[in-house]
């Protein structure tokens, strides 16, 4: 049996359905929407993180759906996405085309094995420096530094005390200002 790759054409081509596709290697990847849990996870850090990067001038920030075009046969649209000011050309009317400084994934149900698996090879193979995985029901976020071609753990935050992660070494992520 052939496999059939996907490009970037044919998923520009897919219906406007309500569902969430990705392209991951040529493979095309569907996924239920969120929960809520999810949702209100995600807006919280992305609320903290605007505030943060906007302030200070750091570059842009995104949150689903953002296409984030890594090859024409990968298409990826992270819960948020950051782009240092040193990359912005890479921002177009598309999406991002090329590698992001960070992505960032909230766990649901559905996705936790392909966010701490297949995308998390996938982040690595693209080069993207940074990438957050965040559990709502841990009450975690991990941070990963790409390392020689793969992710090594950085930094946590857990617990109630206040911590950073790399790329924004300044911002103190709180704890209780994300999960409530």
């Amino acid at each position: 049996m052939t496999r059939t790759i996907l490009t970037y054409a044919d998923y520009a081509a897919l219906p406007d359905d309500g569902r969430h596709y990705e392209l991951h290697e040529g493979e095309l990847s569907v996924t239920p929407a969120p929960g809520t849990r999810h949702q209100r996870v995600k807006i919280n850090l992305f609320d903290i993180l605007l505030h943060h990067v906007r302030n200070r001038g750091l570059g842009d920030l995104f949150d689903a759906p953002t296409d984030c075009i890594l090859s024409d046969t990968s298409v990826v649209q992270p819960d948020i996405v950051f782009v240092d000011a040193r990359h912005v050309s890479r921002v177009s009317e598309r999406g991002i085309e090329g590698a992001p400084s960070l992505v960032v994934e909230v766990l649901s149900p559905s996705t936790e094995r392909t966010d701490r698996g297949r995308k998390l090879e996938l982040y690595a193979h693209h080069g993207i420096q940074h990438y957050w995985v965040v559990d709502p029901v841990a009450r975690t976020i991990e941070g990963y530094v790409l390392d020689a071609g793969a992710y090594r753990l950085a930094g946590r935050v857990s617990g109630e005390q206040p911590a950073a992660l790399l790329p924004f070494a300044d911002l103190l992520l709180d704890p209780a200002a994300l999960w409530t």
